[in-house]
């Protein structure tokens, strides 16, 4: 039995957030999940992956978060609850289905869990999903704590069921990532069975539709605000004159910052679990009942805004801050001490700042790298090789976005996943220059589909190269539609990408082992020959990750490189391939270098570009 089916009720088990809102779903008896994996949601659906069957819940990893949240409103419009989970971004991609979908609503329960990222641990900026709630008018919950994650699922369930509305749980990286003591509560028994009632002049939005389902929004959020007003989520804390307001982790640093500056007796906290709708008549009992406010969130200020504008309404004059130079900054992740400053410049309390730990000042800095044996390496070694540095490389979100970094320095433009292809076109327009673009496999399907028609249909001169190494490698070695084989191990249908490609209408369709560095340049030379004539061009660079070979295939390695005596130090290993393998030292004869054998994954790159190394047998 899976840790997370326990039955053990009053149980505590120390969980990851995301493990926590896993057990809250099921507790909840969710029946279909679905998500696209993105850091730091990715271990919600991959939880319930492995755990989909023996819990009889339906479990889908969809081809993007789109699809995802489509696919679960589908179920929770026939009875049967549901969840879709992704990273803050991913309900960019979302949004059109979103926005919509808080007007249709829901008959069972759905819970959309979106993981917002500050300080872009793994992302490629930090938006402030908070204001998604207050846009579609839908309610959302902050967790603090995997506690509170657990038990904020379980409510947002009721609430979206109450109100047949979608309900947004907002999460962060620390609350994601986080482990804590929960307390299992009842696993209900038994699946439930959807049954889907037509009604189509409520279901089907045209504008005569929306007309209507808009004005039932707003009147939805009136009984909304009600309970926020008495939401155990939202609570006061202390009775002193300085009020502190704040909401999910950054209610932690404000606990330990309070603490430490010794002000437990001079604060009243304000503490918001559910930030929308906002509780307005809370909030104003609160402010009545201070001298002054300070704000404490992390990156937009969305409940500052919320402060001031119930002070303005009930006319009260008190100072409120939060945001600014000397008080809580607007970018990445807070913690405890700056919080604390913060509190001590607002309340004029002398701040002890403690001394800071010094770290050895002779440590190489460690940038993050592609695996050793990585073929995205090899593909950009090779296509480097032949298109140079005339050519423009846009490309895109996966493992391969380390292309960036030296020395292989092949990434010239990046916005968003699927941006790729499209930007591609756009540059052959405008230059007169070569445009190569990268894709992952899964960031294909995802959203660079419509990029390639897009590309087809305007006859842009472009080389898109799908990196294709048979998985969704950065965020874990999730399955897509092109993977045979799924995280459980099943075998699935399979889309084969060169088909996919080909039915977009591309003409010169091209696929190579970038293993294979002397075929992979002599296809290159061609594509380069053909691509005077104008039109896209496809190369599918396919070697599987050798991760997840190892991981989910059982594949073993049979032999290592090594440098033989034959090195002349060129370096260019170093310099131009870059494989973290390979190690510059010096020892008792002199300068040298060397391969690493415990990080050698055997892939041959390397002796097919230098006669000094060989294989070593195992």
């Amino acid at each position: 039995m899976h840790e997370l089916l326990s039955p053990d009720k009053g149980g505590k088990r120390l969980l990851l957030g995301n493990e926590a809102i896993i057990r809250g779903a099921l507790e909840a008896n969710v029946g279909f999940v679905a998500a696209y994996p993105g850091t730091p949601s990715s271990e919600i659906i991959d939880g319930f992956a492995r755990l989909g069957d023996e819990a009889g819940v339906e479990v889908e990893y969809s081809v993007n978060e789109k699809v995802s949240m489509e696919s679960a409103c589908a179920a929770a419009i026939s009875g049967v609850r549901s969840l879709c989970s992704m990273k803050h971004v991913g309900l960019n991609v979302a949004a059109d289905a979103f926005m919509t979908l808080a007007y249709v609503g829901v008959k069972a329960g759905m819970v959309i869990v979106t993981a917002d990222d500050p300080s872009l641990h793994s992302s490629q900026n930090e938006q402030d999903n908070r204001f998604y709630a207050k846009m579609a008018h839908v309610p959302m919950l902050e967790p603090a704590t995997p506690q509170q994650a657990k038990e904020m699922v379980l409510a947002a369930y009721e609430i979206s069921e109450k109100f047949r509305i979608p309900c947004l749980l907002r999460t962060t990286t620390r609350v994601n990532h986080c482990r804590g003591v929960v307390e299992l509560g009842d696993l209900p028994s038994g699946s439930v069975q959807g049954e889907f009632q037509r009604d189509p002049f409520n279901l089907v939005v045209v504008p005569m539709v929306g007309r209507k389902l808009r004005l039932q929004l707003l009147e939805k959020e009136k009984g909304l605000r009600e309970v926020s007003e008495s939401s155990p989520f939202n609570r006061l804390e202390g009775s002193g004159p300085w009020g502190i307001v704040t909401s999910g982790v950054s209610a932690l640093y404000v606990r330990d910052a309070v603490r430490e500056l010794g002000i437990e007796d001079k604060v009243t906290v304000l503490t918001l679990g559910m930030t929308y709708p906002m509780p307005e008549r809370l909030m104003g009992r609160f402010l009545q009942s201070v001298d002054r406010v300070f704000v404490v969130e992390e990156l937009e200020p969305y409940l500052e805004e919320a402060v001031r504008n119930t002070a303005q309404k009930l006319g009260l004059g008190l100072p409120i801050s939060g945001k600014g130079p000397d008080g809580i900054p607007e970018a990445f992740e807070l913690d405890s001490l700056k919080v604390k400053k913060a509190l001590g410049r607002f309340f004029d309390v002398p701040v002890e700042t403690p001394t800071p730990l010094s770290a050895p000042q002779d440590l190489p800095p460690r940038p993050p790298n592609l695996c050793p044996g990585c073929p995205h390496r090899a593909t950009y070694y090779s296509v480097k090789k032949i298109f140079g540095e005339e050519a423009v490389y846009p490309t895109d979100i996966g493992c391969y976005t380390l292309g960036l970094l030296p020395p292989l320095q092949m990434a010239d433009f990046l916005i968003c996943m699927g941006s790729s292809v499209s930007t591609a076109g756009g540059f052959s327009r405008v230059l007169d220059r070569p445009v190569v673009a990268f894709i992952g496999d899964s960031t294909f399907f995802h959203s660079g589909m419509t990029g390639l028609v897009n590309a087809v249909t305007h006859n842009r001169n472009i080389l898109l190269v799908i990196l294709d190494n048979g998985t969704t490698a950065m965020t874990g070695h999730q399955p897509h539609p092109g993977v045979s084989i799924t995280a459980a191990g099943r075998v699935e249908p399979r889309v084969d990408v060169e088909q996919v490609v080909r039915g977009c209408g591309v003409q010169r369709v091209t696929v190579v082992n970038p293993l294979n560095v002397k075929k992979t340049q002599a296809a290159l030379e061609k594509i380069r020959e053909e691509m005077k004539e104008g039109g896209v061009s496809v190369l599918i660079s396919r070697s599987p990750c050798p991760l997840f070979e190892r991981r989910m295939l059982g594949t073993k390695q049979r032999v290592v490189f090594q440098v033989t005596d034959a090195c002349d130090l060129c370096r260019d290993c170093l310099s131009q391939l870059g494989c973290p393998a390979f190690v510059w030292e010096r020892d008792a004869g002199g300068e040298c270098v060397r391969i690493n054998e415990t990080l050698c994954n055997g892939c041959a790159v390397c002796a097919q570009l230098c006669d000094a190394v060989k294989p070593k047998k195992l």
